[in-house]
Order: C-alpha cells, then sequence, then structure tokens
C-alpha cells in the first residue's frame, strides 16, 4: 500500500524522525533513543515514512541504516510554495498599509 507523503509528515513523532535523519542517517534502535517510546512503534512509523518513499533504508554488516530521501521532501516543498507565495503578497500588502499609516503620521 503506497501511503500519502503528507499523511506522513502529519504525524508530530514522524516529522521528529525526519528532524533526526536530516542530520544524519541512523539505526532503529539509535532512532528509538530519541523517544520516548517503544522500538516496535518507532519501527512502524519508519515503515510509513519508507512506503511513502520520505526515507530510505541501507543494509550496512548487520544493521540498517535509515536516511532522508531528500528528493521526495522536494515534493512537499512545491506544494508549500503555493502558500509561501500567497502570504508573501499578504505581508508585502501589509507592510504598505504600515508604511502608510506611519507616514500619515509625521
Amino acid at each position: 500500500m503506497r501511503r500519502d507523503i503528507f499523511q506522513a509528515v502529519a504525524d508530530p513523532t514522524r516529522r521528529s524522525i525526519i528532524a533526526l535523519l536530516a542530520i544524519q542517517a541512523m539505526t532503529p534502535n539509535t532512532i528509538a533513543e530519541n523517544f520516548d517510546t517503544s522500538r516496535q512503534s518507532v519501527s512502524k512509523h519508519l515503515r510509513i515514512l519508507t512506503e511513502c518513499e520520505l526515507v530510505k533504508q541501507e543494509q550496512q554488516g548487520r544493521e540498517i541504516y535509515y536516511s532522508l530521501e531528500i528528493e521526495k521532501m522536494k515534493e512537499i516543498d512545491k506544494w508549500l510554495t503555493q502558500f509561501r507565495e500567497i502570504w508573501e503578497t499578504k505581508f508585502n500588502q501589509l507592510d504598505e498599509v504600515l508604511l502608510t499609516l506611519k507616514n500619515q503620521k509625521k
């Protein structure tokens, strides 16, 4: 079952895992040490992140390392860009109003 990346990042624990993996690749045990939850729970989150291709697995000896899939994160960024543009326009309009009010007080 392919999951939606937005569904995956909706969970705060998965967002925290993504933040950890943005720094460096980690084993499930290392990731689990950062949470007050079971190793099995972290594995479930990792499975969901893997299914939607936000993280990838790499076998190194007996260990599996998870790392962030940066290209997939760009899909989220692309979606957010439309909102960024809307808010930038609104902030620019607000700047103009505030500047006008400031000039009127002088």
